[in-house]
């Protein structure tokens, strides 16, 4: 039987037999059936289903910010706002070069330490793989995360770019924006930090409003109360 995680919408049959149903699941006959979007569990003989809502499913080239959990011999693994968790192969960031026996993970990334990566390979049967090998990847070292909603990332960034530069100008702050819904935001101006993450919040809560960017402007240029 095939108890790896899948990912499911409402109405996929998840498995048959003498399965006890647990949460967001239905038993119809001998079929389990999922009644929500989310990643299938199966464990003794029960089977559920942990819903997606606010979560984030990874694609492919996404660009992500992780926070390193822990870390085997060969890689770490990374938390990236996902019911699937990141790993980043040590090989990826000592080169080819790399030894089990003689490099130590822990003197490059340590626990709780932020990155921006890529999803370099994930198929949905097991955890995405992810890569720093590009430009502008690798180890964040300064700056604030903030957590949106993976489904506001869109408006956060606007139509080719310009709500975030429109955010990163009046602020003199720099963004970093993972498709997770984690930002990282840095600035040498305490003034400009706390603008850029009062916009970044408001897009978060008000990105249905069809004014939104008319309001993040005014915000922006309002001067702040001393």
């Amino acid at each position: 039987m095939d108890n790896k995680r899948k990912y499911v919408i409402p109405g996929d049959v998840i498995t048959t037999g003498p399965f006890r149903p647990e949460q967001n699941v239905v038993l119809d006959g001998n079929k389990i059936i999922s009644t929500t979007v989310g990643i299938t569990e199966i464990y003794d003989d029960s089977v559920r289903v942990i819903p997606l809502t606010g979560k984030y499913l990874p694609k492919i080239n996404d660009l992500v910010i992780g926070k390193v959990v822990s870390h085997t011999s060969l890689s770490w693994e990374l938390d990236i706002n996902s019911c699937y968790v990141g790993f980043l192969p040590a090989q990826d960031v000592f080169g080819r070069d790399f030894s089990a026996h003689a490099d130590e993970l822990s003197s490059k990334l340590k626990t709780g330490d932020l990155v921006a990566a890529r999803i370099a390979n994930f198929d949905r049967t097991r955890d995405p793989l992810i890569t720093i090998a590009d430009r502008d990847l690798g180890k964040i070292d300064s700056g604030d995360l903030m957590k949106i909603a993976p489904s506001k990332v869109p408006r956060l960034i606007g139509k080719r770019g310009s709500m975030i530069q429109m955010i990163e100008e009046a602020t003199n702050a720099m963004i970093t924006i993972g498709q997770n819904g984690w930002v990282v935001v840095t600035s040498d101006n305490h003034e400009g930090l706390l603008k850029a993450k009062k916009a970044i919040q408001m897009v978060d809560e008000k990105a249905h409003i069809a004014n939104l960017t008319d309001q993040v402007k005014e915000m922006l240029e309002s001067r702040s109360e001393s």
